[in-house]
């Protein structure tokens, strides 16, 4: 029997690889991962399978394997993002005006600490498991409450599209402030100090409410404006509920 060859060493100019370098298989999770670790630090715009096959150190042909496209991507990451939304065990009927603020408070809070990822849900209907999840669960709290069923889908509905463009809004305003370079309360201070002045300075003769009432106009933070929008929608709500007997 022949002797085994031994073994050709390396040459001394190639760099042999450490232990535990070769690249890990693929998976949608690692992809949806690295989108949102560029959603969080450069923006929706940013996100792109190339972009995130950079993320990845990988090539974005790559990617294709497990992600359809773009579109789904994104998809995927804003339903990742609905996971993180904590929601009430059951409907309670007695609380459920309160357990319908308490989730929207939870959604915008979850949407705002990821940019601009709401924009996703615009002219979209998300139908991931964490989307449908978030649904069952307003529609649940409403219906139990007594809501009728076809008023709690609509109500689902418009509350929905009041979160992601309240969460849109808000990042939008964080993107203008962060290009100024200043601070959010630097950027609130100059921004609605100019609206101020500028509404102040406004032809009283064609303008006499605008002019008037521009302190009334400026007043109040995104926080404040967002429960006074979820008390409307809120309290439309329950006029429109049937009293029972």
């Amino acid at each position: 029997m022949p002797a085994e060859s031994p073994e050709i060493p390396a040459p001394p100019w190639r760099r042999s690889r450490p232990a535990g370098a070769a690249k890990r298989p693929l998976s949608q999770d690692m992809i949806i991962d690295a989108a949102l670790v560029v959603l969080d630090r450069e923006g929706l715009d940013a996100v792109s399978m190339r972009r995130v096959a950079e993320e990845l150190g990988t090539g974005a042909a790559s990617l294709y394997a497990h992600v359809a496209n773009k579109d789904e991507l994104l998809e995927l990451a804003y339903d990742r993002i609905l996971g993180e939304i904590r929601l009430p065990a059951e409907p309670d009927p007695d609380r459920w005006q309160e357990q319908i603020r308490e989730i929207a408070r939870e959604s915008y809070r979850v949407l705002g600490a990821h940019g601009d990822i709401a924009r996703v849900s615009l002219a979209n209907v998300p139908t991931g498991p964490n989307a449908l999840r978030v649904s069952e669960a307003m529609l649940g709290v409403l219906i139990t409450g007594g809501v009728p069923p076809q008023l709690a889908a609509w109500a689902v509905d418009r509350i929905a599209l009041y979160l992601s463009a309240d969460a849109y809004e808000g990042a939008l305003y964080q993107a203008r402030q962060r290009a100024m370079g200043a601070s959010p309360e630097q950027f609130i201070a100059e921004y609605f100090g100019q609206l101020h002045g500028y509404l102040a300075s406004l032809p009283p003769e064609r303008f006499p409410f605008l002019s008037k009432h521009v302190d009334a106009l400026v007043q109040g933070d995104g926080d404040q404006r967002f429960e006074f929008g979820l008390d409307m929608l809120i309290g439309g709500l329950v006029r429109l509920v049937p009293q029972r007997d």
